[in-house]
């Protein structure tokens, strides 16, 4: 047991893991492209990205299935990220956009605007940023006592969730004509999504995946403790809040093209400290990877599974990560 646990503790190992995990990413990837109600090649794939012959497998595949499944990879990475840093940053292993309430609150802010004022719906992202960040705040608030306890962290975002999920649920109330609409983004789906959403997720995941890299030592002494870290000389406050900042502005793009879609900030970055520890040099790309894989693979079971119907992948994710969480709470 003892040199299992130096292997894995090993930077060989660790590397290889990545690897593993994004090879199993291009995997996934392509199978996505290939899997649905019109069945394409792998090798039909790459030649109608190559070349517009204006084939049925073009169309399918250039403008359905291509962004459809980019989109999942960006989501899954985003809701992975925000996880791994709510997990480090509030030092709760149970920590989620979704179950804390920071989704909620992205979430209610950008229902506002698709059904109240539908012809800004460019602010959307920004709008579910300013309600993450929100959320992020009361949570503070509400858990703050002398110090941040992972109990008072859960019970506040119990609370904070419950409470936006009321102001969701009336204002699909007060603009019921338009609810319709607001459906797909209540259950968190990738349907009818195409490039222009992969196009405004893009500079956010570039940028998220670019400071946690640059950060995540930060994060790493973070975690060891608010006295150790100030004793290292981290601002502690400084750099929780920034890293809040960023979770939030991560969970609120992701929330802002695909909606609601839970428990990928939990299971992914729990996953991968069970299996490669807490240094975040090393779990922030490997949550990335299975962030991606997790949201692909399930977008695309969803949308076959009971072809040509399709299920929100919400639902799927939602099968899959409330046992998950449960077993957690009952650890």
């Amino acid at each position: 047991m003892k040199s299992k646990g130096l292997v894995r503790d090993s930077k060989s190992f660790k590397i290889a893991f990545i690897a593993a995990l994004a090879i199993l990413a291009i995997i996934c990837f392509i199978s996505g492209n290939a899997k649905g109600t019109v069945e394409v090649s792998v090798r039909r794939i790459f030649e109608v990205i190559m070349n517009d012959d204006g084939s049925t497998e073009r169309m399918v595949i250039w403008n359905i299935r291509l962004p459809r499944m980019i989109l999942a990879a960006l989501v899954g990475i985003n809701l992975a990220l925000a996880g791994a840093i709510l997990q480090g940053v509030m030092g709760n292993p149970l920590a989620d956009p979704g179950i804390i309430g920071i989704s909620s609150g992205a979430g209610l802010f950008g229902i506002a605007i698709l059904v109240a004022f539908p012809q800004y719906q460019q602010f959307v992202t920004i709008g579910a940023f300013f309600g993450a960040m929100l959320a992020a705040f009361i949570i503070y608030i509400l858990a703050w006592k002398g110090g941040i306890q992972p109990i008072r962290i859960i019970l506040a975002g119990v609370a904070v969730s419950a409470l936006f999920g009321a102001g969701i649920s009336a204002t699909l109330v007060f603009y019921s004509d338009r609810v319709h609409g607001a459906l797909a983004f209540m259950n968190g789906s990738l349907s009818a999504r195409s490039w222009p959403e992969v196009q405004n997720i893009l500079p956010y995941t570039i940028a998220g995946l670019l400071l946690v890299i640059i950060f995540a030592e930060k994060l790493n002494i973070l975690i060891l403790g608010d006295d150790v870290a100030r004793g290292l000389g981290l601002n502690v406050e400084a750099t929780r809040l920034g890293f809040t900042a960023l979770a939030a502005l991560l969970a609120a793009s992701a929330v802002s093209v695909v909606g609601l879609l839970g428990f990928v900030g939990l299971i992914v970055p729990h996953s991968i400290r069970l299996i490669l520890g807490n240094d975040y040099r090393y779990m922030f790309p490997a949550s990335a990877l299975l962030g991606s894989v997790l949201v692909m693979l399930s977008d695309t079971f969803a949308r076959t599974v009971l072809s040509p119907v399709e299920i929100p992948v919400g639902i799927v994710m939602a099968v899959l990560g409330a046992p998950f969480f449960l077993y957690l709470l009952r650890r």
